[in-house]
């Protein structure tokens, strides 16, 4: 499968929502580490591209710098050290152009923006990726950090590279993948040698869910212990299917993304699309059976595990709500109700299913069934 050159026209709106979903990640990273005072933080982008597109837009590494920026008086007075680590390599051509745009567009940056420059190390590498992965994984196994891996072809999808990053002990990563190639590729004995998936399951339900699914394998090949935790977030293009896989193994992080992604759509927080088709289900006629939308579904679910005495406080049912891919206000609003119907009973007025009340403050609040 021939490599393909992502930069050969500007941003779509797809590309676009993806750059836009990893900067605010690391608009929501950034100041979680630098507040806690001296230490060194690491971001590793391994296909930083251009800089910009030939519009103007800025990729990436830019927007890299950028959130950077928005944090450099917190920077200087906690005293933390940023390693910046920007990788662009065009296989097969002896003239790396990208890798000379993209030195050369940070570098501009820099010049301008003299107050990053002070507050970072940054080392742009022009290498292949199978080469530079296990040169880097000691920092990203040492120092706080962040990876970006946007790839371009089916041999950076080997999930050797997912399992390095599951034994790292602070690390996020947002992985963008074209989940098309899986539904059309899967089988092929090239697909195959990198990333064994079973396309049977895979396509049991329509191609939509790909990117779904592939998730839903790709945690269990994960150990059985392990802390991290892996979601989706799908992008159609025309009738493709690309898609995030985040992950990170504290609470906070998967706290941070998934306030990201349902902020980014309230419907149902993993794609850029109406992917269950919930805008129907308020169309049903007189004799259809309700659907539920993907919200009320999980209020429904979250209502039996406290019914059934499996969530009995707040610690409980937050873990709970981000182990569904939830926001902690859903759950909350699905207890509050419970507690207006006089099913449960707890004290004071909130249920506390937020980050802050359960593993900041140490809040625990106690849901008491009441009989009727």
């Amino acid at each position: 499968m021939a490599y393909k050159d992502l930069h050969e026209e500007p941003f779509d709106e797809n590309t676009i929502t993806k750059l836009e979903i990893f900067e605010d990640y690391a608009q929501a990273w950034i100041p979680t580490f630098v507040m806690q005072g001296p230490l060194t933080i690491c971001i590793f982008d391994f296909f930083a591209g251009t800089g910009y597109d030939k519009n103007g837009i800025p990729g990436s590494p830019i927007r890299i710098l950028n959130k950077i920026k928005e944090q450099i008086g917190n920077i200087f007075q906690k005293k933390v050290k940023i390693k910046v680590f920007l990788n662009e390599f065009e296989p097969n051509k002896k003239d790396q152009l990208k890798f000379h745009l993209l030195r050369d567009a940070c570098n501009e940056y820099l010049q301008i923006n003299k107050d990053v420059g002070r507050a970072i190390t940054i080392e742009f590498i022009n290498e292949n990726f199978e080469d530079l992965f296990p040169k880097l994984l000691p920092k990203i196994q040492e120092y706080p950090a962040l990876v970006y891996l946007d790839q371009n072809g089916i041999k950076f999808l080997s999930d050797k590279y997912l399992l390095a990053l599951e034994k790292t002990r602070q690390t996020d990563f947002l992985y963008f993948v074209s989940a098309s190639y899986f539904w059309r590729f899967g089988d092929s004995p090239e697909f195959r040698e990198h990333l064994k998936i079973d396309m049977e399951t895979a396509k049991k339900d329509p191609y939509k869910y790909i990117h779904r699914n592939l998730i839903e394998q790709l945690r269990k090949k994960l150990p059985t212990n392990t802390k991290l935790r892996l979601y989706p977030f799908s992008i159609r293009k025309g009738s493709n299917i690309h898609g995030i896989i985040f992950g990170a193994s504290h609470p906070l992080a998967v706290y941070k993304f998934l306030d990201i992604a349902w902020r980014r759509n309230k419907t149902n927080g993993e794609a850029n699309f109406d992917i269950d088709d919930d805008a129907k289900k308020d169309q049903l006629d007189l004799f259809a059976v309700k659907k539920l939308k993907k919200i009320e579904k999980f209020k429904e679910q979250l209502r039996t595990e406290i019914l059934a005495k499996r969530i009995s406080d707040n610690f409980e049912a937050f873990q709970y709500t981000l182990d569904e891919g939830h926001i902690g206000s859903h759950a909350a609003d699905c207890i509050k109700e419970m507690k207006k119907n006089i099913e449960i009973t707890f004290d004071g007025i909130s249920p506390l299913v937020t980050y802050d009340n359960v593993h900041r403050d140490k809040k625990k609040v106690e849901y008491k069934i009441l009989k009727k």
